[in-house]
């Protein structure tokens, strides 16, 4: 009997022992918990002071260095030397066209009226990474900001600085550059932005224009003074442009000699003589070479061009196709007559002696992929 009440008292001893052990065992990791609960809620209200201390010193800086930029720019206004022009302000490119329009010759005097006029807009690797591009894609059109490097009337840039603003369709978008369409830009032409086109707040609903603009703002909307009457080509043209071809390709934009000479079609569509070409009269006793200098928009009355005689005559007063005209697209001239009744006829395709053959130039293989020929 006393052996059993033994046992009864052992095993409740062990029973008070294990649970006073458990209990123990509890109030220490509480306690544990308690100071590391404690160490992070101090890291924390250390960390939000410290950001709150530095949102305020950015703040601060952000607003010094607004007020030092402002006083810079009343110092220069004030100590100008020419009050008559206009403050300049210091701009650096964040990209470079390639064209496929070499020289002025053709360019377009405004955007998307030659759908076909292609160009890559390539980003300054130092200026501006490709992330700059992420989802440009995914939209149709595109605003670029550029600058006109080759124009010599800087006092016509300065009147008119919305004319240095293109809305372009975006084709396609590859590393740091982007394949456009529908361009007036000529190669080489410095960007400045680049933007995506936004319906809701760039398309303004019931704009409207005066009636003279819609003549000589935009040739799509009504100035059939500008369009020609037909394009053709000779039939030595397929031979003279397939023979440019061979080296023409390497840097084309174009999957073929055929829609490049879509492109000279799109293009010659449009009368892209100077006023003072246009209103030339036809000899039909002799000939003359002429390279169209500008797009009718930013030539003069009295502006004209060195003209070379060839001393041979075609023979018919009636179609009056004396002078011979010179178009350069991706380094091959393209040379075409137009008569007095605004017919084109494309003779023949060359390669110009200083074509532009530089690796690093974008052409049609790298995008074969994603643009439909």
């Amino acid at each position: 009997m006393a052996l059993s009440e033994n046992k009864k008292w052992l095993a409740s001893t062990i029973v008070l022992t294990v649970t006073a052990a458990i209990s123990a065992a509890a109030a220490f990791s509480v306690c544990i918990w308690r100071r590391k609960s404690k160490g992070l809620e101090s890291r924390i209200r250390e960390l939000e002071i410290s950001m709150k201390a530095s949102l305020k010193k950015s703040i601060a800086e952000r607003q010094g260095r607004i007020r030092a930029q402002q006083a810079l720019r009343k110092t220069l206004e004030q100590h100008g030397s020419d009050k008559s022009k206009p403050a300049s302000f210091p701009m650096t490119p964040i990209a470079t066209v390639q064209s496929c329009f070499s020289t002025r010759n053709g360019t377009p005097r405004q955007p998307l009226i030659v759908p076909l006029a292609r160009a890559c807009l390539v980003l300054d690797s130092g200026r501006a990474p490709a992330e700059a591009l992420e989802g440009l894609a995914d939209y149709s059109h595109c605003w670029i900001l550029y600058i006109f490097h080759l124009n010599t009337d800087l006092e016509k840039l300065w009147k008119q600085p919305s004319k240095s603003k293109l809305k372009a369709k975006v084709e396609a978008v590859h590393g740091r550059v982007i394949l456009l369409s529908g361009v007036d830009l000529v190669d080489g032409t410095p960007v400045l932005d680049v933007k995506p086109y936004l319906p809701y707040s760039d398309s303004i609903q019931g704009a409207t224009v005066p009636k003279s603009a819609t003549n000589t703002t935009c040739p799509m909307q009504g100035d059939s003074s500008l369009t020609t009457a037909s394009v053709n080509f000779s039939p030595e043209f397929k031979t003279t442009l397939a023979s440019c071809w061979v080296t023409a390709e390497k840097h084309s934009l174009y999957a073929s000699p055929d829609e490049f000479q879509s492109l000279i079609r799109q293009v010659l569509s449009w009368d892209i003589r100077s006023v003072a070409q246009r209103k030339r009269p036809h000899h039909a006793h002799s000939k003359e070479e002429i390279h169209v200098n500008d797009n009718p928009s930013s030539v003069s009355e009295d502006d004209d061009d060195d003209a070379e005689s060839d001393g041979v005559s075609n023979g018919n007063s009636n179609a009056a196709m004396d002078v011979t005209y010179h178009l350069i697209l991706e380094g091959v001239k393209v040379s075409y007559r137009i008569n007095s009744s605004s017919n084109v006829i494309v003779e023949k395709a060359t390669l110009c002696e200083d074509v532009k053959n530089e690796g690093d130039r974008c052409n049609y293989m790298m995008w074969r992929d994603q643009v439909a020929c």
